[in-house]
């Protein structure tokens, strides 16, 4: 049976590793979008839960190559803190995510490779950011009060769990304006039903919260106004487990996922060997036995 150092690590390792150019252009891209009384994406800290909001409402809280390099950043340092447990992503103004800025990226087409490079680029850096959040150690939740639509959808679809206001939609309308949604579709494809993730992506049409949810894009469908309360709760009631285990089951989950039957039961096994042998889970079988609530060390 192979060792399994990696499900300590991984996580944090993987996320650790990110493109140098997608902090260096993005950074500079954040700070020259961005006033310094509107950041971009705002950070609050709900005691063990960290709080992060798109802060474009006007741009419908577009993903900008400064709004993906800052959530990229923050999901890095999220990785690194202790103290943080859960993640809870949240957006202000009445769109959840359009998507990405196509403005913005428009403007890029003057070069003479007709912005060839800058879309390569701006895609590797979405599709980094939304990895980071499959690969951070701590779950994420999303809270959607609007619309969700193509890397917006994608976000929300990255994210580990999802509630959504009642007034929310979701869609992946690139094929009305002749851009297939190809990296939205990557997480979609992985969270919905086949026949549902390509009528979404080739019609465009919107999806009802209530329609998402039967679909399984979002855990629950909560009246408008009270997502984020009702996400934070999501985020607070894993708080409360180890962060060990919560760690170690999570990427697990995804890594088994991609895996044959016979090799995803021999790894979970392995998982489940490991975990064993945990501080954590000595603590929490005892204290189970013993009825009592349990102390975690979170190792």
């Amino acid at each position: 049976m192979r060792s399994l150092p990696s499900l300590q690590s991984a996580c944090y390792i993987k996320l650790s590793q990110r493109p140098k150019w997608n902090f260096t252009m993005s950074a500079q891209a954040a700070r020259a979008e961005a006033p310094q009384r509107q950041p971009i994406l705002l950070r609050e800290t709900v005691g063990s839960i960290a709080l992060l909001t798109l802060n474009r409402p006007a741009a419908r809280n577009s993903l900008s190559e400064g709004l993906i390099g800052a959530l990229h950043a923050a999901l890095i340092d999220i990785g690194g803190d202790k103290s943080i447990r859960a993640v809870v992503l949240a957006a202000n103004g009445p769109a959840f995510c359009a998507g990405h800025d196509l403005k913005e990226l428009t403007a890029r087409r003057t070069g003479a490779d007709r912005g060839r490079a800058y879309f390569a680029e701006i895609m590797n850096a979405c599709s980094a950011m939304m990895q980071a959040i499959v690969h951070l150690p701590k779950p994420v939740v999303a809270s959607v009060q609007g619309i969700a639509t193509a890397a917006g959808c994608q976000l929300v679809a990255s994210c580990d769990l999802a509630i959504a206001s009642e007034a929310a939609a979701f869609a992946t309308p690139g094929v009305d304006i002749g851009l297939f949604c190809s990296t939205p579709m990557v997480a979609l494809s992985r969270n919905v039903p086949r026949k549902q993730a390509m009528e979404m992506l080739l019609t465009g049409e919107p999806v009802s919260a209530a329609t998402a949810q039967s679909i399984g894009l979002v855990n629950r469908v909560v009246s408008a106004g009270t997502e984020r309360d009702a996400a934070i709760a999501l985020a607070e009631k894993v708080a409360l487990k180890s962060a060990y285990t919560v760690r170690l089951g999570k990427e697990a989950f995804y890594r088994q996922a991609e895996m044959s039957l016979a090799d995803a039961y021999r790894f979970a096994a392995e998982v489940m060997t490991e975990n064993m042998m945990a501080r954590d889970a000595e603590e929490g079988i005892g204290a189970f036995i013993e009825k009592r609530d349990p102390k975690w060390q979170d190792k």
